[in-house]
């Protein structure tokens, strides 16, 4: 048999908004392994803004780099590109997700960007954590967030058809998870334990063979909005729950009327399959390679997710830059 797409389907806006995260990307590559991690988000930042107001879209920045008085650019609720543009967007990005990871030169950090049609992307407020929980479609819709976590397992393993000491969950390696670890462990699944980078972590825990089953855990609620949108454009399942990690983001969140004991489905998240996902690597990583530059040539690498039907590429692009 030979299988035939249904149609063609991946839009030429995707490959607009690639330019975004690789500017981005080409930008942080000056800082990387310099130290100042402060620095090569700013590049990015810098370099994300500029090519987000070329698109020809009325974008509002949902999950940004902060509130206005903190952030000059990129600020949730900034408008971005040219009011008369039907094409109408939220915004959600991470110029940098993994600055740290840049400043020391170390693999994982990317540059990443999530479009949704307007009024369908959750707004998290002042919310910086948010406890996780993806899984491919092959579970969609199976796990209760509110189970022991050997139960999650459980449910995993008969959905994906194999046993749970077969099964890898993606987690960062944090204090704050150790018991869900001891869990993890005692259930007979294996940990994939990673300082920082948890989008990665839920995108491999949606493609088939990444050898990452789920993801579970507390990380950042703006790479939480990040990860919903590109999961549900690939039909795999993504839920969270505010969990404020200090008193006083708890006191915030809670004036900015968000609950800590319910759960938020994909539907609360993202709202809409019409989303688009980019994201490019700033170094080495599991997902896509590095900037490289040799000679006249910056070489990038972006991985493009457009909904609703899941479609996805990596693409290498070279990109002529100016010596020194």
């Amino acid at each position: 048999m030979v299988h035939r797409p249904i149609q063609q389907r991946t839009p030429l806006f995707a490959y607009c908004l690639r330019n975004v995260t690789e500017a981005a990307a080409l930008a942080a590559y000056d800082w990387v392994g310099r130290g100042d991690k402060n620095a090569a988000d700013g590049a990015a930042v810098e370099a994300m803004r500029k090519e987000l107001n070329a698109l020809p879209i009325e974008g509002t920045v949902i999950i940004g780099e902060g509130a206005k008085d903190e952030a000059p650019e990129l600020y949730c609720g900034e408008a971005i590109g040219l009011s008369r543009n039907r094409a109408k967007f939220d915004i959600a990005v991470d110029p940098v997700e993994g600055t740290s990871y840049t400043a020391k030169g170390i693999a994982n950090a990317l540059s990443v960007i999530a479009l949704a049609p307007r009024g369908t992307m959750f707004d998290p407020g002042p919310s910086y954590y948010m406890e996780k929980i993806a899984v491919p479609k092959e579970a969609k819709g199976l796990i209760d967030p509110e189970a022991p976590t050997a139960d999650k397992l459980k449910v995993l393993a008969r959905a994906l058809g194999k046993p749970v000491r077969e099964l890898t969950v993606f987690l960062l390696e944090k204090p704050r998870h150790e018991k869900m670890i001891e869990e993890i462990y005692a259930a007979g699944a294996r940990c994939a334990l990673y300082p920082a980078g948890d989008v990665m972590g839920g995108l491999l825990a949606a493609f088939p063979d990444s050898g990452i089953d789920m993801l579970l855990g507390t990380g950042g609620t703006p790479e939480g909005i990040l990860t919903a949108c590109a999961l549900r454009a690939i039909g795999a399942d993504f839920m969270g729950r505010f969990d404020p990690q200090s008193e006083t983001e708890r006191k915030v969140i809670a004036e900015f009327g968000l609950g800590t004991e319910e759960w938020l489905m994909m539907d609360d998240l993202v709202s809409s399959d019409q989303v688009f996902f980019c994201a490019t690597g700033v170094t080495d990583g599991i997902l896509v390679d590095g900037v490289t530059v040799e000679g006249d040539f910056a070489r990038t690498q972006t991985l493009m997710i457009s909904g609703p039907y899941g479609e996805r590429q990596v693409l290498t692009s070279y990109h002529m830059v100016e010596a020194d």
